[in-house]
């Protein structure tokens, strides 16, 4: 099932084709021309968390930050980049701490940036504060499943909608 949230505009890695990508779909995006994985990073609230997160049907990395928050700041580039580099393994879900009380509530967060591994829903592992990029890359390759790749879902820009 796809959610009705707005799509965002990812530039393929590969080959430089924009696509559109949802904040919630089965699987994992690809790119409409080159077919490779796509980062799939989102931006959500406590309003639709549970359908970005929760009903991801491959890994969720929550990254639970604020924008006052220098470490977070230093630290969402190498998630980004994380990201990119296990494009079509994991999903990386931003959440601004100060707009998502309940989120925070959720995981207990008391000291941000706070990052969370999950998987169907289910916490695997959680991480508080700070650390440099090998640590992080480390530490998220460590706690994903070992399971196959999640089956691909085209973005719309593959079937000719929206291409830009």
């Amino acid at each position: 099932m796809i959610a009705k949230h707005p799509a965002k505009v990812v530039v393929c890695p590969n080959c430089g084709t924009k696509n559109r990508v949802r904040a919630a779909a089965d699987g994992a995006p690809r790119c409409g021309n080159c077919h490779d994985p796509l980062p799939w990073i989102v931006d959500t609230s406590d309003a639709d968390f549970s359908t970005v997160a929760d009903e991801s049907t491959i890994p969720v990395l929550v990254d639970v930050w604020a924008p006052w928050c220098g470490p977070c700041r230093m630290v969402s580039p190498v998630l980004e980049q994380l990201a990119t580099e296990l494009a079509g393994k994991l999903k990386l879900v931003k959440v601004n701490a100060d707009e998502a009380p309940e989120v925070s509530r959720r995981f207990g967060v008391q000291a941000i940036p706070t990052l969370v591994v999950m998987h169907h829903g289910q916490v695997i592992d959680k991480q508080i504060g700070a650390a440099p990029a090998g640590a992080l890359r480390s530490w998220l390759t460590e706690h994903l499943p070992n399971e196959e790749a999640a089956p691909a879902v085209n973005s719309p820009s593959s079937r000719g909608e929206d291409r830009q």
